[in-house]
């Protein structure tokens, strides 16, 4: 890129509208593996379930994040970076429509909607980049993702048993040679800490996409109590819903949340920080994909006793988020607020007593630890300066 982008253009915003479709796509799957089956919430079924729902998530955030760092990287105004945006807000729809059935009818459009965004973003960058020294890198990006993509076909074709195998080995080798710099025999391979990066751009996607997962929370909530009758067990759990997703929403902007930017331009290889942003960033959105499952679940039934797989959906996604808050005020601060571990503890500590009370009491817990945190955070801050990015990296 001849100058640093700006804010994010409308073309990358565009692209983020379909994630919260894809997500809301993510968290009905989920539910139904949840309820479908009577007692099945209490079976093998359900970790199954689960697993094969992360794994479709997982593929998502792939196809977000390589585009993401795209944008990052180049610059989105040119013509190749913005065939690359759209061919993945295509793909991306795509496999959003296929995800309800893609272990079963639409396995193969999922896939194929997958290997086509994956392999063609290098290949696209590597034209467009002539003689430049980075194209040898899009080169091996190109040969691995074609390799996995031989991986994602063909699970699509076999029995669901087959397809988990082959399709969790494909992501395991995607993410594997990302982490290592894209290793290829013959083509070498290159350091993450020397690539180039537009630091605070690339930390401005990474927050919008944290507000897309948030929004998707919103809409799980506002579709689940507006299906339901309008009685008091119901309103109490949507509003604790919502007031959940506000809590949510302190604690990240709090304060790492407002300098991501800020520690990745004082970082002396702010691609480093950007990979490990982009882990905690994944933790935290899965966290919030639980908690929008959970409120789901409780909206529905918020006077009833729930399984102990429902209860994970509603205190284990705060939890989650919790644990990749920590992690990023680490990569901001070069520390971690004791709120942060004592709150985790406390929504373990609470999950079994739980278990005998109404849905919408555990709801409420995981609000009243979520506030305490924020509360936390403010007093922490109340009358210094703000604090400065210093990260460790």
């Amino acid at each position: 890129m001849a100058n640093p982008p700006g804010r994010a253009t409308f073309l990358e915003l565009f692209f983020d509208l379909v994630y919260v479709f894809a997500l809301t796509r993510i968290s009905a799957r989920a539910f139904e593996d949840l309820t479908r089956e009577p007692g099945r919430e209490h079976g093998w079924g359900t970790v199954t379930g689960g697993g094969k729902t992360l794994l479709l998530l997982l593929a998502l955030w792939a196809v977000w994040q390589g585009t993401a760092w795209t944008t990052s990287r180049y610059d989105p105004y040119r013509v190749p970076l913005q065939t690359v945006v759209i061919t993945a807000l295509v793909c991306s729809m795509l496999m959003g429509v296929a995800i309800p059935r893609a272990f079963s009818e639409t396995a193969l459009m999922f896939a194929v909607a997958y290997v086509v965004t994956q392999v063609s973003r290098p290949l696209i960058l590597a034209v467009g980049l002539g003689a430049h020294p980075y194209r040898r890198l899009k080169m091996r990006m190109a040969v691995v993702f074609a390799v996995s993509g031989v991986l994602w076909i063909v699970g699509a074709m076999l029995p669901t048993n087959g397809q988990v195998v082959l399709w969790t080995g494909a992501l395991i080798l995607e993410y594997g040679a990302a982490h290592f710099g894209w290793p290829v025999p013959g083509l070498g391979r290159s350091k993450v800490s020397k690539w180039e990066i537009a630091g605070e751009h690339l930390a401005e996607r990474y927050q919008q996409f944290f507000l897309v997962a948030l929004g998707e929370t919103i809409l799980v909530a506002g579709f689940a109590y507006s299906a339901e009758p309008y009685k008091s067990g119901h309103a109490w759990a949507f509003g604790l819903a919502v007031a959940t997703t506000i809590m949510l929403w302190r604690i990240y902007v709090q304060r790492a949340g407002q300098i991501l930017g800020e520690a990745v331009m004082k970082a002396r290889h702010p691609a480093n920080i950007g990979r490990s942003a982009a882990d905690t960033h994944l933790v935290m959105v899965v966290g919030l994909a639980a908690t929008a499952i959970g409120y789901e679940l409780i909206i529905e039934h918020p006077l009833e006793q729930i399984p102990g797989p429902w209860l994970a959906m509603v205190l284990g996604g705060p939890a989650l988020f919790l644990l990749g808050r920590a992690r990023f005020e680490y990569e901001v601060f070069g520390r971690v607020s004791p709120s942060r571990w004592i709150a985790v503890l406390v929504l373990a500590a609470a999950a079994v007593p739980l278990l005998l009370l109404p849905g919408v009491a555990a709801t409420a817990v995981g609000v009243l630890v979520l506030t305490a945190v924020a509360l936390a955070d403010s007093r922490r801050a109340r009358g210094a300066p703000p604090e400065a990015a210093a990260p460790p990296f």
